[in-house]
């Protein structure tokens, strides 16, 4: 996979405190956010397709089709 180059700017308490997570993780600042704009990513991918499963299936499709929640969520 190719790689590019994001910059940006942010103010010395938000680095400071994006310093203290990842090295809290033993990650690089770098590493640290990336991280985090996959997970993202991959929430809003998640939700997206729940979204385009509960359209397909009609409203409430979760409770015929059982819980995608796991055991004893409810």
């Amino acid at each position: 996979m190719a790689s590019t180059v994001l910059s940006l700017r942010m103010d010395e308490e938000l680095l400071a405190r994006l310093r203290n997570h990842a090295a809290k993780r033993g990650m690089s600042v770098q590493d640290y956010v990336v991280r985090t704009l996959m997970r993202d990513d991959f929430d809003e991918r998640f939700k997206a397709s729940v979204d385009e499963t509960e359209r397909f299936y009609g409203p409430g499709s979760r409770g015929r089709r059982g819980s995608m929640a796991g055991p004893g969520a409810e």
